[in-house]
């Protein structure tokens, strides 16, 4: 259960809410140019371009939840487990695993456009990064400051869609989220007109009407309208504070809190993080559920010529500034 947005001031910006009911110990995990990311069934790729973003490090390999390259191209993978099919191994085809898929694309690509013809090789294929850790069921949210496009591998193959609104969630698939959003086309951020009755007189209780029926759930149906309305209905200044700060308003109102989500006995949902990414300066951001404070990690003052990855564990405590 996550939701994973783009969104544009003087700069872009890109990040994800996380929402689970356990943590991996992820870190933001920067792969400088010489890292060498290997690849169960195509070549080692040796030089790339610099990576910064969330991830699981196992193994002294990144498996990435969320990251962007230092071209600003950005990915995320989705949970996405009613509708994801992968496929053994296919002659002809460029055979990426789930979770090999954003190292090997940001890897190589600047652009949506050049990952987009990549992608029209892939076959993804359904091999595990160890026995206890089988495929993830994910689809993927890829973006760069000009445009936005969602890859699904579903029964038919592997899809990729336009997406105009800049967003995504998880199930079900995205043409059903995008059909979804007409239900909701007749609401609105201005003060609510009576159209229902204009010979009537009906007066306005409370301002926000105009929004009436937007859902206020947590399923990633729901997710999915109320996130679009928020961001596309937002408005921020230019500053880097100013826009990074209402990105993270912008996941905030999607975002979920202990207790509200039980998926078994005594297992929670929280949005374990939220992240927002610079996307043409390199800085990540992010919190975590016990840690409200925004940090920061500037992917170039990092060596990015170097071989090693480079990880800082997340800052869980909260921290609080006393002003007396």
């Amino acid at each position: 259960m996550c939701t994973a947005a783009v969104y544009q001031t003087k700069d872009h910006y890109f990040g994800r809410n996380l929402d689970l009911e356990y943590s991996y110990q992820e870190s933001v995990t920067i792969a400088p140019r010489n890292y060498p990311f290997s690849f169960r069934k195509l070549p080692e790729m040796k030089t790339h371009y610099a990576i910064i973003g969330m991830a699981y490090v196992l193994e002294g390999y990144p498996l990435y939840y969320d990251a962007t390259n230092e071209k600003g191209l950005s990915m995320a993978g989705l949970n996405f487990p009613g509708s994801a099919v992968y496929s053994p191994c296919q002659a002809g085809k460029d055979n990426v695993t789930t979770f090999e898929l954003i190292p090997w694309l940001l890897g190589q690509c600047a652009t949506v456009d050049q990952a987009q013809r990549l992608l029209e090789g892939v076959n993804l294929a359904d091999l595990a990064f160890r026995a206890d850790l089988p495929p993830a069921p994910l689809h993927w949210f890829l973006a760069d400051q000009k445009r936005s496009i969602t890859v699904e591998a579903v029964r038919e193959g592997l899809k990729i869609y336009p997406n105009p609104v800049g967003l995504l969630t998880n199930e079900p698939p995205f043409p059903f989220q995008m059909a979804h959003l007409s239900h909701y086309m007749g609401l609105s951020a201005q003060q609510v007109e009576n159209r229902f009755a204009p010979q009537v007189e009906l007066i306005p209780y409370s301002r926000g009407m105009g929004a009436i029926g937007l859902p206020g759930d947590l399923s990633s149906a729901s997710r999915f309208v109320k996130a679009a309305f928020t961001k596309l209905n937002s408005v921020s200044g230019d500053s880097e504070e100013e826009s990074v700060s209402q990105f993270f308003h912008i996941l905030g109102s999607v975002e979920q809190q202990r207790g509200t989500v039980e998926v078994g006995e005594g297992k929670l949902v929280t949005t374990v993080y939220a992240s927002c990414c610079n996307m043409d300066r390199g800085i990540y951001y992010y919190t975590t559920y016990e840690n409200r404070q925004i940090t920061a990690v500037d992917l170039h003052k990092e060596d990015l010529e170097g071989k090693a990855l480079v990880s800082y564990p997340l800052i869980q405590e909260q921290q609080i500034c006393c002003q007396n």
